[in-house]
């Protein structure tokens, strides 16, 4: 079964049984039980082998994140605790005076927050939330906004982690600069471009719709479930207690970001940041927070010592959450790798057997991706398996290159946002605190019509032989969207 459609069965049932059954776990464990029995031909004690190797492999391959995850969890709790997230929404509601203006100020800093989509999801929720919360905002529209402003900015943005993924996705041989490759792939990637004016139109709009709305009309009449543990306020903590940590947080894991890439033995800083080991660099950077936090509040009596350590435990609390989906997701993403189920070789082979009419390509690898990443939940293992198929058909004119590059990286953030097992739809809902299956079933029709749009643009695209021309063209399509989104709701 492995290489064959067989391989996309296990995501398949996961996604599924996720959606119908709103329970995230064992959804997971049934799909990835469900691929170790067909790797292992249906033997009950190999398959559960298998399964276990695969967690250990992938928790031991992600524990940066994973620690860095408790230690962001840890300084939430800490600021808390302190109070200064009461005293930073107290000050906050002396500017920020609507939930428009909320909602805006939320998007810009996940803008402003584009070296990793990780650091975005978790950072912005953070900061935000108590915030949201005094709007009325839910926990489902807060995700949104910060999974809309995570992947899409990061794809579009020259010094961040996923530069360097996508130049590391070129086959070893082509002497292709990954870099300029993905500079001249930024206009072409149209799912990243038009999620964030969508973004910027939903929040001038001050109105939802579909699931979103459905969701908030019965938040109005009963209280949210918010993924959340209760974290009581004991201390006397200012808004600098707030900003001081975040500030010193981005500065010290853009710090190390450069000295893991080697920017401090002569590279250069974009160089530094695109070759960075991101998932280190988190976990320095938020070890350093934890020391900082200590010296700030400790001295100045902000909380005592013993609630100091005691945050550590709620900290990991907060984030166990999180810390078992993602588990669980990316050991159901390794059965489908290509040591096992080998689903990037089935989707590989099928793209390269339907090569005939090039004039559909940038719209098939649009799709293509978009499938991949939302059945695997890994936006950069499908630049992984794609970028070097596009290179191989249409190997190094510059035009054409680009403009099947950009459709990868648009399908496969496409895919990656709206997937359940995704890890950064999983982060944004960590972010925000919002029970994850209610932010996946919420953001997902927003998510498709921004989907079909870019799709409508890859098309013109591959039949005009221009990119720019499907880039203006999608976003006609977009406007035309809009506009029948605001008609609609004057007439409800």
């Amino acid at each position: 079964m492995t290489g064959t459609v067989w391989a996309l069965l296990p995501p398949i049932i996961a996604i599924v049984l996720a959606l119908l059954t709103k329970e995230v776990y064992l959804s997971l464990i049934v799909g990835i039980v469900t691929g170790a029995f067909m790797y292992t031909g249906f033997q009950p004690v190999e398959a559960l082998d298998v399964m276990f190797s695969i967690m250990t492999s992938k928790i031991g391959d992600n524990c940066d994140i994973l620690i860095f995850l408790v230690f962001l969890g840890i300084l939430v709790a800490l600021i808390t605790m302190s109070g200064a997230s009461r005293a930073y929404g107290k000050w906050a509601l002396k500017i920020i005076k609507s939930k428009r203006q909320a909602l805006f100020a939320t998007s810009c800093l996940g803008v402003l927050i584009f070296v990793d989509d990780y650091f975005n999801c978790l950072t912005v929720g953070a900061v935000m939330k108590p915030i949201t919360d005094k709007f009325k905002i839910t926990r489902a529209k807060l995700a949104y906004i910060i999974d809309a402003t995570a992947a899409p900015v990061c794809i579009i943005a020259p010094i961040s982690s996923w530069a360097a993924a996508v130049g590391s996705s070129l086959p070893k041989n082509s002497n292709i600069d990954g870099f300029m490759l993905f500079i001249k792939a930024i206009p072409f990637n149209y799912y990243a471009l038009l999620t964030l004016v969508f973004v910027v139109f939903l929040i001038l709009l001050n109105e939802d719709f579909s699931k979103m709305k459905k969701y908030e009309t019965i938040v109005q009449k009963e209280s949210e479930q918010k993924a959340e543990h209760e974290v009581h306020v004991i201390g006397k903590g200012k808004v600098k207690d707030l900003i001081l940590p975040i500030v010193f947080l981005i500065v010290s894991c853009i710090g190390f970001m450069l000295y893991t890439g080697g920017f401090f033995t002569g590279k250069g800083v974009i160089e530094a940041l695109s070759n960075c080991s991101s998932g280190r660099s988190l976990v320095l950077g938020s070890f350093v927070i934890l020391i900082f936090t200590f010296l700030l509040y400790i001295p100045r009596k902000v909380i005592g010592f013993v609630d100091f350590c005691g945050s550590f435990a709620q900290g990991f609390k907060a984030m166990t959450s999180a810390i078992m989906i993602l588990c669980l997701a990316w050991t159901l993403s390794g059965i489908c790798g290509n040591e096992y189920l080998q689903i990037g070789a089935f989707v590989g082979g099928v793209i390269q057997g339907h090569m005939a009419a090039n004039i559909v390509l940038p719209m098939i690898f649009f799709l293509v991706a978009l499938g991949l990443s939302f059945a695997t939940g890994t936006s950069w293992g499908t630049f992984g398996i794609l970028i070097p198929i596009a290179v191989a058909v249409v190997g190094q004119i510059p035009a054409m290159l680009a403009l099947l590059v950009g459709s990868i990286l648009s399908g496969a953030v496409c895919g990656d946002h709206v997937s359940p097992i995704s890890d950064t739809t999983i982060l944004a809902s960590a972010g925000a605190r919002c029970v994850h299956i209610n932010h996946v079933s919420t953001q997902l029709p927003y998510a498709m019509l921004v989907a079909v749009c870019s799709m409508a643009g890859y098309l013109v695209a591959g039949i005009s032989g221009n990119g720019y021309i499907g880039l203006v063209v999608s976003f006609i399509c977009l406007a035309f969207v809009m506009a029948g989104i605001v008609l609609k709701i004057k007439k409800a």
